[in-house]
């Protein structure tokens, strides 16, 4: 009898677990993933939550909590937020990002990084209308008041920055809970 008893419980919570599981990951499915930096960014979460994720962002993390942007980062927003890559922040000139991250520089740090963020979200079909409307290029006010051009090379959207160096969009439309992300080859620098 007792052996009955403990055989219908343990299949009761292995049938809970089972039915718990299955929730989880069909919810997982139901969001609309996209793959940045060998990991999955779930629409479901906020720009840092992803971010600190991607393999192919440690620098980009590293600089947001160093200029004390996680908070902001992490609030409703929304925001569109053009992200480089390690590779990106790795064509500046040596020794910019680690003269960056040093605490007397934090100020300069913040420019850098709001420089890469607009207010509202940005989808890339949003961007590609923007262009064409403006005859070829679309400008936008990032949060420390910069401007970024966008513009199409081919089928590429291509972020031009105030002293005319370009980023081009390699990922588009990472969606997160507060905005979305586009992933850039290149950083953009403010004047």
């Amino acid at each position: 009898m007792k052996s009955r008893i403990f055989t219908a419980i343990a299949f009761s919570i292995a049938m809970m677990t089972s039915a718990s599981i299955f929730a989880q990951s069909k919810m997982m499915k139901s969001e609309k993933t996209v793959m940045v930096g060998g990991a999955a960014m779930y629409p479901s979460k906020n720009i840092v939550e992803n971010a600190v994720n991607s393999k192919d962002h440690t620098t980009l993390v590293a600089a947001v909590k160093a200029a004390g942007l996680v908070e902001t980062l992490q609030s409703e927003g929304p925001f569109t937020v053009f992200a480089p890559t390690n590779a990106a922040f790795e064509k500046l000139p040596k020794g910019t990002v680690k003269t960056l991250l040093k605490p007397q520089n934090k100020g300069k740090l913040t420019a850098v990084l709001t420089y890469h963020v607009v207010a509202g979200k940005k989808n890339a079909k949003d961007i590609i209308k923007d262009i064409k409307n403006g005859n070829g290029s679309a400008t936008y006010k990032t949060v420390n008041g910069g401007i970024l051009t966008a513009m199409l090379d081919g089928k590429n959207v291509v972020i031009k920055d105030e002293n005319g160096n370009t980023a081009t969009v390699t990922i588009a439309d990472v969606n997160q809970s507060n905005g979305v992300i586009h992933v850039i080859d290149s950083v953009a620098l403010p004047k």
